[in-house]
């Protein structure tokens, strides 16, 4: 399933193509900061900073947690991901030690934009959008690289000096006081975390998904030994034409993700999903990122709630929805679930009232579930009670 989902989001992307941002062979911008390590021929990468023609602070362009609190739209976001240039040079993941390495670090630990110059060797061209990373315009290979002076966060600094901290540890602490998720995903992929023997480049779109789910699997631990809740709670949001809603279960621990693309591409309507049980998810899911990033993004809530419960979770993808990476989903979530919730005595209801807000019919997710549909037939419920 992961991969008929893929090779539609690709064509999605290929549908609707992301104009970039046109510069030559030299340019003298910022990074907002910001690095990227690519994933093709590990371990030996093609990594890199991220940069912008634009001087100044130049954050927002890569910090994903404030763009829909902003109220960004889609194409404002693709606007400042594309003036993204990316800057790379072949790297080995292990070697840390490299002018050029430390260059990423200073990046990834810096808490401010960085003035930069770059000369490549051809002019940067292409762009890269994914179901896991967010886009970014053209690419090029780095002839010369400068930076400015940084100031590193706090936080990563100390991480970075603690050699004896392993990455799992440093992840969860970093967490706990509070950094942005972006923050600490560059950091894991710029090395600078974890027992110094271990410390390695760590391709970005490994990186994301490992703190999605280190985070998750730590949340999960203590959500199972805290009490059940006693009715159906739903939470709802959209945004970046995204519908979401989240149904809480009496019950204990299970989770199942639910995705419709509706009418994205012309016609088409597909739904993917992908559930697991109290014991939790071993092998990789087959809808992509996304689980692990709605999945953590709704163990915060509850472990905030200190409260367990059994969770579905509904998305439809609408007309005008682009592929932007995890962060779209993993930030709507968190945002659904800080809305007041409506809350049921039964399941029944509960649906009932999420149809009023989906175009796709209930029953029509009914019909790709697991989770959901056993619910239903437990409270022997059929299809046809969801129909007008």
């Amino acid at each position: 399933m992961h991969s008929a989902k893929s090779a539609y989001l690709k064509r999605l992307t290929e549908v609707y193509p992301m104009p970039s941002v046109r510069i030559g062979k030299t340019l003298e911008g910022t990074s907002p900061p910001s690095v990227f390590v690519g994933s093709w021929n590990y371990p030996k990468v093609y990594a890199g900073p991220m940069i912008t023609p634009a001087l100044g602070d130049t954050r927002i362009v890569d910090t994903p947690e404030s763009w829909i609190p902003g109220g960004l739209s889609q194409d404002e976001i693709i606007r400042y991901r594309m003036s993204l240039i990316r800057g790379m040079r072949l790297c080995d993941t292990r070697d840390l030690s490299s002018p050029f390495a430390e260059q990423l670090r200073d990046i990834a630990l810096s808490s401010m934009s960085l003035e930069t110059e770059a000369v490549f060797s051809g002019t940067p061209v292409g762009g890269s959008s994914g179901e896991q990373h967010t886009p970014f315009g053209p690419s090029g290979y780095l002839d010369h690289f400068e930076t400015g002076s940084s100031k590193w966060i706090k936080d990563l600094e100390k991480v970075y000096y603690d050699t004896d901290l392993t990455a799992r540890d440093a992840i969860i602490h970093l967490h706990a006081e509070g950094l942005a998720t972006s923050l600490v995903q560059k950091a894991l992929s710029a090395g600078v975390m974890g027992r110094k023997k271990d410390r390695k480049l760590v391709p970005t779109r490994w990186a994301i998904t490992a703190y999605d789910t280190l985070i998750g699997n730590s949340l999960l631990s203590k959500v199972r030994n805290c009490d059940g809740i006693d009715s159906y709670y739903v939470h709802q949001f959209s945004s970046l034409h995204n519908h979401y809603a989240v149904i809480l279960m009496p019950g204990p621990w299970e989770f199942e993700w639910i995705e419709a693309f509706l009418h994205v591409e012309g016609k088409e309507e597909l739904i993917f999903s992908d559930h697991e049980s109290y014991r939790g998810k071993r092998e990789y899911s087959c809808v992509g990122g996304c689980y692990y990033s709605s999945k953590m993004a709704v163990l915060e809530a509850l472990g905030r709630l200190q409260k367990q419960a059994g969770v579905i979770l509904l998305r439809e993808a609408r007309k005008g929805y682009i592929p932007m990476g995890v962060f779209n989903v993993r930030e709507n979530i968190r945002h659904a679930m800080a809305q007041t919730p409506v809350i049921f005595e039964d399941l029944s209801s509960a649906l009932n009232h999420v149809s009023q807000t989906f175009q796709v019919p209930i029953p029509r997710f009914i019909m790709e579930s697991t989770l959901l549909a056993r619910s239903l037939r437990e409270k022997q419920m059929r299809l046809s009670d969801f129909f007008d």
